[in-house]
């Protein structure tokens, strides 16, 4: 990655980086980050110096925004001794009388990488995080390991020990399972969310410094969930491509009361080195296209909805069948996204014209109401289930979470059906602004498109139900809520005063049109009963049209001569 010009010019002003001889020299102090700028071919080596008797163990950690970063504890890194990736570090175990520790730094791609770096310490009684490793390379390993889809993200940790003395032996990993032992520890995995539409490496570094230290984990995270030793050492969450989050664990020991920290993690669930659905440009273009047409028909039904009741069926009905249609056609076919989305628009086209004509020719207004309902109701249990309550464990399974999700959608129609006219009018205003903010989406980040995009991930995905679904609630969010609580509020208050002194529902379109002919074939004083046939109608008509198209005569003498 090519480093920004204002990350520069912010690392010149810093200093951080002190070159001695062919290589850079970075002198540390405990707790302290610094800036460092990082190449593939000079590394860097990171120095503390003067360490304290009472510190047996110190963790070393840099972070870049997207390259990967070598760190080793040779100038000549082998598998054993370093890591490698976006945010990595190592653990250094300290000898009786040290007071010195190095660590090698370089960039893996060409170019110049700006990270930052720490070294925090710990004391004989602390965790030891990563002290119990079996699975990752490094003999101690403190290191979140973290990969993604666009779906979820995936966290990953090695176990962590007891702490012990320096020259001590360490405490053994799988010598019991008593209150003894490593199996007393906790582990707290923490999340925090990086300011919304804000992709710049400065940012990151500036927060992800709040993630790094106990106390500041404790203070700034949000804790998601708590992993006892016999838990799997894994944990799934939902990603929110564009949104940066970074994500730590804290492991406890309850005997002592200590505590320490892995490495910070950081994920934005995006490329930023993709040309095509890069972290700057998620949204395709027929996305775009799709919410931001549902978005004015929506708008248009939010006040008008019921006064204009067809229009009303139609967005019902569409929004209906494009939601099962699109799942259908994901579950059973590999098609790709446009496509299954241009499908899925005609297939709602018919789906809307369908149920206006079922009201056309059965006039079955309860019919309408139960679709329109459903729409309302689905909308509003997914509401519900993206509050902190849809993260209860109890929902991780899927029995559990369908039958409460159906039930609380199946209520909204229940309890309003002795009022049908309120309930059409309740769900155009709601639904019909919630496309608005389905729209806004597509241009800008915002966290209430997950309240319905959560429920189709968790339909298509069969794993999904074991991700936690907190979402960031900041600025963006707070002004798109008010717009759609406004564009609510204000379409249900209009149409309700509107429509207070009119009839619930407009007459049967088909019975009305059936007794009108059958009036104007039998009543032969009715004008209307005198009207040509309609072929002979559209024939008149056509002729007429001709006719303006047709050039004037010229005028000419009609007056006879007089001889």
């Amino acid at each position: 990655m090519r480093l920004s010009p204002y990350a520069v010019v912010v690392l010149g002003l810093v200093g951080v980086l002190r070159h001695g001889g062919a290589s850079g020299l970075l002198e540390l102090s405990l707790g302290k980050f610094r800036n460092v700028l990082l190449n593939q071919t000079n590394p860097v080596e990171a120095v503390i110096r003067n360490i304290a008797s009472n510190v047996t163990v110190i963790i070393f950690q840099v972070h870049a925004q997207q390259s990967d970063v070598v760190i080793s504890f040779d100038k000549n890194p082998s598998v054993n001794s370093s890591g490698t990736g976006a945010d990595r570090g190592l653990v250094s175990i300290l000898r009786p009388q040290q007071t010195v520790c190095t660590w090698y730094l370089r960039s893996m791609g060409t170019g110049q990488v700006l990270s930052t770096a720490v070294s925090i310490p710990y004391m004989e009684k602390d965790p030891i995080p990563g002290g119990c490793n079996l699975e990752f390379d490094l003999e101690v390993d403190p290191n979140i390991y973290l990969d993604y889809t666009l779906v979820d993200i995936h966290i990953k940790f090695a176990p962590a020990n007891l702490g012990y003395t320096r020259g001590g032996n360490p405490p053994s990993c799988d010598s019991g399972t008593g209150q003894d032992s490593r199996w007393r520890l906790r582990y707290d995995v923490y999340q925090y969310f990086l300011p919304e539409n804000d992709l710049s490496e400065m940012v990151l570094m500036s927060h992800i410094q709040k993630m790094s230290e106990v106390q500041s984990i404790r203070a700034n995270g949000v804790k998601m969930l708590t992993l006892t030793t016999d838990d799997k050492t894994n944990v799934y969450f939902s990603a929110l491509p564009g949104q940066g989050v970074i994500y730590n664990i804290i492991v406890w020991d309850p005997h002592w009361n200590t505590s320490a920290a892995y490495i910070p993690v950081h994920t934005y669930a995006c490329s930023f080195v993709d040309l095509a659905d890069n972290c700057s440009s998620l949204s395709k273009l027929s996305t775009k296209v799709f919410f931001t047409a549902l978005a004015v028909l929506g708008l248009f039904t939010c006040f008008f909805g019921h006064r204009f009741w067809k229009t009303d069926l139609f967005f019902m009905g569409f929004i209906f069948t494009a939601f099962f249609f699109f799942i259908f056609i994901t579950r059973v076919t590999g098609l790709s996204y446009d496509v299954r989305l241009i499908l899925t628009a005609v297939a709602g086209i018919i789906g809307g014209l369908f149920l206006v004509a079922s009201w056309w020719r059965f006039g079955s207004v309860l019919l309408c109401m139960y679709v329109i309902g459903l729409v309302l109701g689905f909308l509003f249990s997914s509401m519900v289930f993206f509050t902190p309550l849809g993260d209860y464990r109890v929902f991780r399974d899927d029995v559990v979470f369908w039958v409460t999700f159906s039930s609380v959608a199946l209520l909204v129609p229940v309890l309003f059906v002795g009022c049908p006219r309120i309930l059409n009018i309740l769900a155009s205003g709601v639904v019909g602004s919630y496309t608005v903010v389905l729209a806004i989406a597509c241009y800008v980040y915002t966290s209430l498109a997950y309240i319905t995009l959560d429920l189709l991930r968790r339909i298509l995905n069969n794993y999904f139900s074991r991700a936690y679904t907190n979402v960031p609630f900041q600025t963006n969010d707070f002004i798109i809520l008010s717009v759609w609580t406004m564009l609510s509020l204000s379409g249900v208050t209009v149409q309700l005063r509107r429509e207070r002194s009119e009839v619930p529902f407009p007459l049967q379109p088909y019975l009305t049109w059936k007794q009108e002919r059958e009036r104007r074939s039998t009543n032969v004083l009715d004008p209307s009963h005198h009207i040509p046939p309609l072929r002979e109608r559209i024939h008149n008509k056509l002729l007429h049209i001709k006719e303006l198209f047709q050039k004037e005569q010229p005028a000419e003498e009609r007056t006879p001569l007089l001889f």
